[in-house]
């Protein structure tokens, strides 16, 4: 079975020899990337709580006049813990312990921004459609209980973090949105990103849960650099991806939930495209495993009423602006991915390839503004002959 596969990466290691092997790697992701030292300690506590946990390393070339913008980003990807049928409290304190204890070991790493999966407090239960007990996973972004645990780990290992939840507007309605969290290196709340596009195909039925977000592409100025959250769905639209890079951002998160079935052959594609396409780095992260609800489901692509999901397939990595990247993580196992990469390669890409110079704003601004309007014609010219 496909869920079985533990990675491409494995794959390839076991059955291509050495020499040939190089080769693939500089193909598939622009050469070789070097290691990263995992420290003792936190290579024991992955041992001990059943994650992997892997290090790389993206530098820049050595400038006269700039000092290296070294930067350590951490990116998480687990399983659910307690079962779906147990209370909801108990399932978001398993993942509150699974999470912070990844935490700790991306800290033991040195890990200056750490971003978790999309959604990570919870299953992905929009495949049911059922309003309760799910609802209750939502919480207030500002001061949550999820975001409160983010505020002590953010403080207590001087690390910004990027937490993805269902956010309950308690202002506006008491409405629910699908809310990237981020928590400065100091505890303090920065900010919060929603997410733009809603999918509508397969399981995934969020819009009977929330809309499309309000927040626009917001930029978070951290300690360690300026970062963005474009959450899941968002990387199929190359213009979400681009909208975040005309911001100014030189991190961009990806925290998502996709299933093998859907969307598994684009996932080494986008992320990748969206780094090299905008100058910045790109973090996918996806989850794992599957998830079994107690009442069947329907989905919209014509299956029979079903009790599981998908499998999610992990393989969580980072895309660098040169078009290189990291291996991913295990399409199987939970896991704690570290990348030092120099931010100073953002603008060097910029200069090489030159392209934020050619792109043309302005020729897309108009051509969108006329596409939006009801009377709209696209320009094509026929063949009348």
């Amino acid at each position: 079975m496909s869920s079985e596969f533990v990675s491409l990466e494995q794959c390839l290691e076991t059955h291509i020899p050495e020499q040939e092997l190089k080769e693939v790697k500089r193909i598939l992701y622009g050469g070789e990337v070097p290691l990263l030292t995992i420290p003792e300690q936190a290579e024991k506590l992955s041992q001990k709580h059943n994650f992997e946990i892997k290090g790389y390393q993206i530098s820049a070339a050595k400038e006269d006049l700039t000092s290296p913008r070294i930067v350590r980003v951490g990116i998480t990807q687990h399983s659910i813990v307690a079962e779906t049928t147990a209370p909801v409290s108990a399932q978001r304190a398993a993942i509150h312990e699974k999470i912070t204890l990844m935490t700790e070991a991306a800290a033991l790493c040195g890990v200056n921004i750490l971003c978790f999966q999309e959604l990570w407090t919870m299953p992905y239960f929009f495949c049911t459609r059922e309003k309760q007990p799910w609802c209750e996973f939502a919480e207030c972004a500002v001061s949550g209980p999820t975001t409160q645990l983010c505020q002590e780990l953010a403080r207590k290992y001087n690390m910004v973090i990027v937490s993805s939840i269902l956010e309950r507007d308690h202002t506006h309605g008491d409405t629910l949105w699908n809310t990237a969290v981020v928590i400065s290196n100091t505890g303090y709340y920065l900010g919060k990103s929603r997410k733009n596009h809603i999918p509508r195909v397969g399981d995934f039925s969020e819009s009977t849960y929330y809309m499309e977000g309000d927040t626009g592409h917001v930029v978070f100025q951290t300690h360690f650099g300026r970062i963005a959250v474009n959450i899941c769905y968002g990387r199929h639209h190359p213009q979400n991806w681009m909208m975040y890079g005309v911001n100014g951002a030189e991190i961009v998160f990806n925290p998502s939930a996709t299933v093998g079935g859907l969307s598994e052959p684009l996932w080494g594609v986008e992320a990748r495209n969206a780094a090299v396409a905008n100058s910045y780095f790109a973090c996918a992260i996806n989850r794992v495993g599957v998830e079994t609800f107690p009442n069947e489901f329907t989905s919209g692509d014509g299956k029979s009423a079903h009790k599981n999901t998908d499998f999610f397939y992990g393989s969580s990595f980072v895309a660098a602006p040169d078009g290189s990247r990291t291996p991913g993580l295990s399409r199987t196992r939970d896991g704690l991915l570290v990348c030092e990469m120099d931010l100073n390669l953002c603008r060097q890409a910029k200069d090489s390839w030159g392209f934020r110079m050619t792109q043309r704003l302005d020729l897309y601004a108009s051509s969108l503004s006329a596409a939006i309007q009801p009377d709209y014609e696209p320009p094509i010219i026929k063949d009348l002959c």
